[in-house]
């Protein structure tokens, strides 16, 4: 199999596990709003590693196919490219955030956990939403080249 045969099968699985990440970041919170905190631990170690396998999995796209140029049109590509530069930044932001509330919920320091999870949920979330927006920008509206 081909390094871009590779990197075309991987792209649709780190979209998924995007997806993965953001349906179980909203359950989680739902279950923690109704006070079970087991089902709460289970979707957000869930998400935790959902994400983590999309960033294993990403890097070894990278590595495998490089970056891809965006084919739509200027407008297009001016709102694609906001919405990426969004993502990434916050995608670095939230690693050391999902890392702090996964020591504090171990240390079972919940009350600075959850005003810690207050902010980083959004984050975490929209990461995970725009990260399966540019798969679906990049590959499947406008292709890329």
């Amino acid at each position: 199999m081909s390094a871009q045969a590779m990197g075309d099968l991987l792209a649709p699985l780190n979209a998924a596990l995007n997806l993965s990440s953001a349906v179980l970041l909203v359950f989680g919170y739902r279950f923690i709003r109704r006070g079970d905190r087991a089902l709460h631990r289970r979707c957000m170690l869930g998400a935790v590693t959902a994400s983590a396998l999309f960033l294993v999995f990403y890097v070894l796209r990278f590595s495998l196919t490089g970056s891809h140029s965006f084919a739509g049109p200027p407008r297009a590509r001016t709102f694609y490219l906001t919405v990426l530069l969004s993502h990434m930044v916050l995608a670095v932001v939230v690693l050391p955030l999902v890392l702090r509330l996964l020591w504090l919920a171990r240390q079972e320091r919940f009350n600075e956990h959850r005003r810690l999870a207050r902010w980083t949920f959004p984050i975490w979330l929209y990461v995970s939403l725009t990260g399966l927006f540019v798969y679906v920008m990049l590959y499947h509206v406008y292709g890329y080249l």
